[in-house]
């Protein structure tokens, strides 16, 4: 399986090398390719590469950023005739070419952020300039959620989260979250999914740092549309995760009487780094009706400094009839991946039914 990096490849340089030649005038393509394969390009990580491009295209255009916009527009044009690059990550080397060269023009920038992002998005390279001109581009960013593109109108949405991934943290989107909720409020009923999944996205993030606002939203949403209700279930993930009542509450996910635990077994209390644990949970819902039943588990992992970090994963969530059992196998992976770390030693596992907890089995992780 290749590398995400190796999007940037010799090929692609070609191409875009081959567009800009046709645009600008004494652009030397062959010059342009070798100084992308400087020493060093080879050890260069995906984000790495992208901003490398950027530096490396910046020789190459003109130096006043307005005059380099324009050829950035031009090639964009002519990467649609030619049927390369949108929506590809790799051509999110031009959105970092204006968050690099076009802090300083604000204007300009804007005007370039909302013609590129219908080509690949921006979500990213707005946040300087929303740390930077933070009034005026919050001010933006709500005008664009009324734009015509559907992509304009997402990037007004997932480029204010307020814990965007790997985005720049933007301090004033956790301070004042009524101005992002205004954005969410103009496209919680957008025709595109795409939008509504960012507004889901956007409403998770408000959960985590004002999880009042986002139940008293998500109260105001329920019932709207089917569409709204989606919306609202996938933005209160991390509340439902956290065990919040009045969210459960929301779902009919409050019953935990009539839900029996009947079993929950671990397979072993040793677990090898790179092998699954596995186990098996079995429920009976005694209630004389139907009920919904979220079902879940939590893994304490240990930290570097001993104590434990909990991690909830989704199981299930569906209709038990009256009287109804059933059993259902689990396994959690510990092979090595880029985004966690395991520590030989003393690990739990949970098990989560309708939002609480039930029981909890220790087992050991050894290398």
């Amino acid at each position: 399986m290749s590398l995400l990096k190796e999007l940037y490849s010799r090929a692609f340089y070609n191409q875009i090398g081959e567009v800009f030649a046709s645009i600008v005038p004494g652009f030397d393509k062959k010059a342009f390719i070798k100084k992308i394969y400087a020493p060093g390009f080879e050890t260069k990580e995906l984000k790495e590469r992208m901003r490398h491009t950027s530096v490396v295209l910046h020789q190459f255009l003109p130096a006043n950023f307005a005059k380099a916009a324009k050829v950035l527009k031009k090639a964009i044009v002519s990467f649609r005739k030619l049927n390369l690059g949108e929506d590809k990550l790799e051509y999110m080397f031009l959105p970092d070419y204006i968050e690099t060269y076009g802090i300083d023009d604000y204007a300009t920038s804007v005007e370039a952020l909302e013609f590129t992002t219908q080509f690949v998005s921006c979500e990213f390279a707005v946040r300087p300039f929303l740390l930077k001109y933070t009034e005026a581009m919050i001010a933006q960013m709500q005008q664009w959620a009324n734009h015509e593109n559907h992509k304009v109108r997402r990037l007004a949405s997932e480029g204010m989260r307020p814990r965007l991934p790997w985005g720049l943290a933007v301090p004033a989107l956790k301070k004042n979250p009524q101005e992002v909720l205004v954005v969410l409020e103009k496209l919680k009923n957008d025709p595109s999914e795409w939008v509504r999944k960012s507004v889901a996205n956007c409403l998770n993030d408000l959960a985590k740092d004002h999880p009042q606002l986002a139940i008293k939203t998500a109260k105001a949403w329920l019932g709207l549309s089917k569409e709204t209700n989606a919306i609202v279930k996938h933005g209160c993930r991390t509340l439902l995760k956290q065990g919040n009542a009045e969210v459960l509450g929301l779902f009919n996910l409050g019953d935990n009487t009539n839900i029996k635990l009947l079993s929950y077994n671990v397979s072993t209390d040793r677990v090898r780094i790179g092998e699954d644990l596995k186990f098996t949970v079995s429920l009976h819902n005694k209630h004389d009706r139907p009920l919904i039943v979220r079902l879940e588990y939590g893994i304490y992992y240990l930290r570097k400094n001993g104590t434990h970090s909990k991690k909830v994963f989704k199981i299930s969530e569906r209709e038990f009839k009256a009287g109804e059992k059933a059993t259902i196998m689990r396994k959690q992976s510990f092979k090595m991946i880029t985004t966690r770390t395991y520590y030989p030693g003393l690990h739990k596992v949970s098990i989560i039914i309708n939002g609480r907890e039930r029981k909890t089995e220790h087992f050991e992780v050894r290398s």
